[in-house]
């Protein structure tokens, strides 16, 4: 039976081959860059036209349940569709990079990493930056209400693995651009008193 690695190198050679930008996202990326999670399907950020979903349902129709009128819809919507692997039955979700307030920002602050997370032999992908899913968990977080104790919990492990790293310019500017630049300041506050 085919691997997460093995559908994951599909998916992705296919991606570079038509040169459509993306990068890897939700649990996959957190668990990169600090926030230990499983996960058997992967989130994916795309930068995709009309002409590259066509081309891109050729390229993966063999092997992958796809439906090139989905595909169409979710970039006219700036929605999501998903590729699932035939043989390992593994989901793909592409988030078109459209109405996201982060998606561009996603797709330009990317990072090129070698990782053997998927299984296998290590592979080269474009990640989401750690910046970004702080950025978007902050946005998640607003949106419930300032009120999970469990995305909090993971924003503060997150901001404590990175904290010598981060793009702070990066973070501030966004999270003011967002309206979620009290919950930034309060985030690295946090993430300083726990390893304190």
């Amino acid at each position: 039976m085919a691997s997460l690695h093995d559908a994951a190198l599909q998916v992705f050679s296919a991606l570079d081959r038509l040169r459509i930008r993306y990068a890897v996202g939700g649990s996959f990326a957190s668990s990169f860059h600090g926030i230990a999670r499983a996960t058997q399907d992967l989130d994916v950020v795309v930068e995709l036209t009309e002409e590259g979903a066509r081309e891109l349902f050729q390229a993966v129709a063999p092997d992958f349940y796809a439906d090139e009128k989905t595909m169409l819809d979710a970039i006219r919507r700036g929605m999501s569709f998903n590729l699932i692997h035939l043989e390992s039955g593994h989901k793909f979700d592409l988030f078109v990079a459209g109405r996201h307030p982060l998606g561009g920002e996603q797709l330009a602050h990317r990072k090129l990493v070698k990782t053997a997370m998927l299984g296998g032999d290590p592979l080269e992908i474009h990640l989401v930056s750690a910046e970004d899913i702080v950025l978007v968990k902050l946005l998640g977080y607003r949106a419930g209400g300032d009120v999970s104790e469990r995305q909090w919990n993971d924003l503060v492990n997150l901001a404590a693995v990175q904290r010598d790293r981060a793009d702070y310019p990066y973070l501030e500017t966004q999270a003011l651009r967002l309206g979620v630049a009290d919950l930034l300041d309060r985030l690295w506050s946090s993430s300083r008193d726990s390893a304190g």
